[in-house]
C-alpha cells in the first residue's frame, strides 16, 4: 500500500514538472525560443492572434502584418515584456495592455491620438515608442510612466510640446513634427533629461526659461527650425541659452546670420568698378605727375587693345619671378613688369608711370578689374620696357637743324673770306 502510494506521489511530481513544457506548442506561422517563451510572428500577414500562444510569453513579436484592432486580446499575457506591433494597421495603442510590459514599440501604424488611458497603468513601461505615426495629441497622465526612460514621438503631427512627461525620462525624440510652442512648466520637471531632439519642426523662438531647469542635458538637436532671428524680442533666450549650456547643440538658431559676425567682411571690387586696385601701395602714393607724351601714347595703345571684359582678373606671385601672372578665363598670361605701377585717376581718367626707384621686398602689382584683354598675348612682355624705349627715341624730323657751335664756325669763316677780301683790293 506504501509503495503503491509513493509511486502516485513520483508521478503527480513528473507530471507536474515535466507536463507545462511539454504541452508549450509554437504556432506553425511563427518562430520560438526559449521554451517557447519568446515567439516572432513578424511579417505573416496576420490579421488575427495565431493559435497556440502560451500564456507566459516574455516576447511577443507582430509587426509588419495587417493588424487592425488588438484591443483586449493581449491581456491574458501577464509575464509579457516586449511587445512589438509595429507597421501594421492599427488605429490606437491596444486597450487594456499587460502590466507587466517593460518595452513597447508601435511606429508606422495609423495611431492618431495617445490616449490617458493607453499608459495610466504602465508603471514597469520604459521603453514607448509611437513614432511614423499620425498623433495630433499625447496625453499623459501626471506622477504616471514612472520608470519610462525612452520616449519617441517623432514623425507625427504633434503642434505642442506634450505636458506632463515623467520625471525620470531621459531621452525624448520629438522631431520632424509640426512644434511651434512650449507650454510653461512643460520641461521644469525633467531634471534627467540627457537627450532631446526637437529638429525638423516648426520653432520660430523659444519661451523664456524654457531650458533653465535641464540641468543633465548632454545633447539638443535644433537645426530645420524657421527661426525669427530678427525678432529681438523672443528669440534672445535661445540665443543666450545656446551660448551658456554646457550641453551638444546640433544646429544653433541664427548661426549662418550676417549680423552674428563680429567682424566686417572687407569690401571687395565689383565687375563695375572701373578704377584699378593697387596692391601694396598706400593712399598717398596714388597720386601721379603729369602725363607725359610716352603716358599719353600708353592710354592710347590700352584704349585701342584692352576691350572690357566680365571676368576679374587676380594677382599672383609665383617663386623665382619678379613678374605677376594674371589668372583669366583662358589661363595664365604674362603681364608688365612689377617694378612699374599703372595709376589710372578716377576723375580725369589719365594714367601715368611711376617708376620705382628702388629694389622692393613686397612686389607692387596691378589689379584691373575690368579683366584680361582678348589678344594679350599680341601685346610686348614689358609695357615699360616699350615706353622707356620711345622716351629715349624722340621722333625724326623732316629736316636737320644745326648746332649753335655750328653756326659760330660759319660765321668766323664769312669773317676770313670778308677780310681776305678786303686785303686784295688794298
Amino acid at each position: 500500500m506504501e509503495y503503491q502510494i509513493l509511486n502516485t506521489s513520483t508521478c503527480l511530481l513528473v507530471l507536474l514538472v515535466f507536463i507545462p513544457t511539454g504541452l508549450g506548442i509554437c504556432p506553425s506561422s511563427c518562430k520560438c525560443s526559449g521554451n517557447d517563451r519568446n515567439v516572432d510572428c513578424s511579417g505573416r500577414n496576420l490579421t488575427v492572434l495565431p493559435q497556440g500562444l502560451q500564456d507566459n510569453l516574455t516576447y511577443l513579436n507582430l509587426s509588419f502584418n495587417q493588424f487592425v484592432d488588438l484591443d483586449h486580446q493581449l491581456t491574458r499575457f501577464t509575464n509579457l515584456r516586449t511587445l512589438d506591433i509595429s507597421n501594421n494597421w492599427l488605429k490606437n495603442v491596444p486597450a487594456h495592455l499587460p502590466k507587466s510590459l517593460w518595452e513597447l514599440y508601435a511606429t508606422n501604424n495609423n495611431i492618431k491620438v495617445l490616449q490617458k488611458l493607453d499608459t495610466a497603468y504602465q508603471w514597469n513601461l520604459r521603453v514607448l515608442d509611437v513614432s511614423r505615426n499620425m498623433v495630433e495629441r499625447a496625453v499623459l497622465i501626471n506622477n504616471t510612466l514612472s520608470s519610462l526612460k525612452f520616449l519617441n514621438l517623432s514623425s507625427n503631427k504633434l503642434w505642442t510640446v506634450p505636458t506632463n512627461m515623467p520625471y525620470n525620462i531621459e531621452t525624448v525624440d520629438l522631431s520632424n513634427n509640426f512644434l511651434s510652442q512650449i507650454l510653461p512648466g512643460t520641461l521644469v520637471r525633467l531634471q534627467h533629461l540627457t537627450s532631446l531632439y526637437l529638429h525638423n519642426n516648426k520653432f520660430s523662438y523659444i519661451p523664456d526659461k524654457a531650458f533653465d531647469q535641464l540641468s543633465q542635458l548632454q545633447v539638443i538637436t535644433l537645426y530645420n527650425n524657421p527661426w525669427s532671428c530678427s525678432d529681438n524680442q523672443n528669440i534672445p533666450y535661445v540665443l543666450q541659452w545656446v551660448q551658456g549650456t554646457a550641453a551638444r547643440v546640433v544646429g544653433a538658431p541664427c548661426a549662418e546670420q550676417p549680423w552674428a559676425s563680429t567682424a566686417p567682411a572687407p569690401a571687395q571690387p565689383t565687375a563695375l568698378d572701373s578704377s584699378p586696385m593697387i596692391k601694396g601701395t598706400k593712399v598717398g602714393d596714388r597720386e601721379a605727375p603729369e602725363p607725359t607724351k610716352a603716358t599719353k601714347t600708353h592710354k592710347q595703345f590700352k584704349a585701342k587693345e584692352v576691350p572690357p571684359l566680365a571676368t576679374r582678373s587676380h594677382p599672383a606671385l609665383f617663386p623665382g619671378t619678379d613678374r605677376p601672372q594674371l589668372r583669366s578665363p583662358a589661363g595664365p598670361q604674362e603681364a608688365a613688369a612689377t617694378r612699374t605701377i599703372l595709376v589710372q585717376g578716377s576723375t580725369e581718367g589719365n594714367a601715368s608711370l611711376a617708376p620705382a626707384t628702388g629694389p622692393s621686398t613686397t612686389p607692387m602689382t596691378l589689379s584691373i578689374t575690368s579683366g584680361m584683354p582678348a589678344n594679350y598675348s599680341k601685346m610686348p612682355q614689358s609695357t615699360s620696357g616699350t615706353l622707356r624705349k620711345e622716351e629715349a627715341t624722340p621722333s625724326a624730323p623732316d629736316a636737320r637743324v644745326p648746332s649753335r657751335a655750328s653756326r659760330w664756325q660759319a660765321g668766323l669763316l664769312c669773317l676770313a673770306l670778308l677780310h681776305a677780301a678786303a686785303a686784295a683790293m688794298d
